[in-house]
C-alpha cells in the first residue's frame, strides 16, 4: 500500500525565526551593552534561555522540515532543505552553548564549531540568495558575521565580544521581521518579502 501526503504549504519557519532572534536580542543585550552584568547568575539565566528558546525552537523546526521533506514528502521547496539544515545545526550547537554558559564552562574549546557554522552561514547565503529569497540571504550573512566575530573573540580578542553583542542584536532584529513576514504571509496570504 502506497500513502502519499498532500503538500504542505506551512512549514515552521516562524518558530525557527522566532527561537533564533529571541535567543540572539537575550545574548546580544547582555554581549552588546554588558547588561547585566557577566556573573554566575546572569550566566546561568543565558544558558537556560539558550537551551530553551533558540535550541530547542530550532531544532524542532529542523525536525519537522527534515521529516516533512524526506520521509513524508510534504515539503517541496529545495531551499527548505538547507533551512531544514541550518535550523537543526543551529539548535543542536544552542542546547551545547546553552549549557556550556549554564556550567561556566571555558568556551575557548568552541573555536573550531565557530568556523564550520560559518562555513554554514555562507552555505545558507548562497542558496538563498541563488533562490531568490534575498530576506533569508540576509539572515545567513549575519550567522556568518556572528561565527567569524565569535572566531576572533575565541582566539584572544576579547573586545570583539561587544561587536559580536551588535551583530547578535542586529541579526535577532531581523529574525523578528522574518517571524511577522512569515506568519502574516502564511495567516493572511499577505506578500512580504521572505
Amino acid at each position: 500500500m502506497d500513502v502519499t501526503f498532500t503538500t504542505s504549504a506551512y512549514p515552521p519557519l516562524a518558530l525557527g525565526f522566532f527561537g533564533l532572534g529571541t535567543g540572539y536580542l537575550i545574548w546580544g543585550i547582555q554581549e552588546f551593552l554588558r547588561w547585566p552584568p557577566r556573573g554566575e547568575a546572569v550566566d546561568r539565566a543565558l544558558g537556560t534561555w539558550g537551551i530553551w528558546l533558540p535550541g530547542f525552537c530550532q531544532f524542532v523546526t529542523g525536525l519537522i522540515l527534515l521529516i516533512g521533506l524526506t520521509w513524508f514528502e510534504v515539503f517541496k521547496e529545495p531551499p527548505l532543505y538547507t533551512a531544514a539544515l541550518a535550523f537543526s545545526a543551529y539548535g543542536i550547537h544552542w542546547f551545547a552553548l546553552g549549557w556550556d554558559r549554564y556550567r561556566g564552562n571555558d568556551p575557548r574549546v568552541n573555536v573550531g564549531f565557530s568556523l564550520s557554522f560559518m562555513v554554514l552561514g555562507a552555505l545558507g547565503s548562497l542558496v538563498f540568495f541563488t533562490a531568490h529569497s534575498w530576506p533569508v540571504g540576509v539572515l545567513f550573512v549575519g550567522l556568518f558575521a556572528v561565527y567569524a566575530a565569535k572566531f576572533v573573540t575565541f582566539v584572544g580578542f576579547p573586545g570583539v565580544e561587544r561587536v559580536m553583542g551588535l551583530i547578535r542584536l542586529l541579526t535577532g532584529i531581523w529574525c523578528m521581521y522574518l517571524t511577522f513576514a512569515v506568519t502574516v504571509d502564511f495567516s493572511l496570504g499577505y506578500k512580504w518579502p521572505t
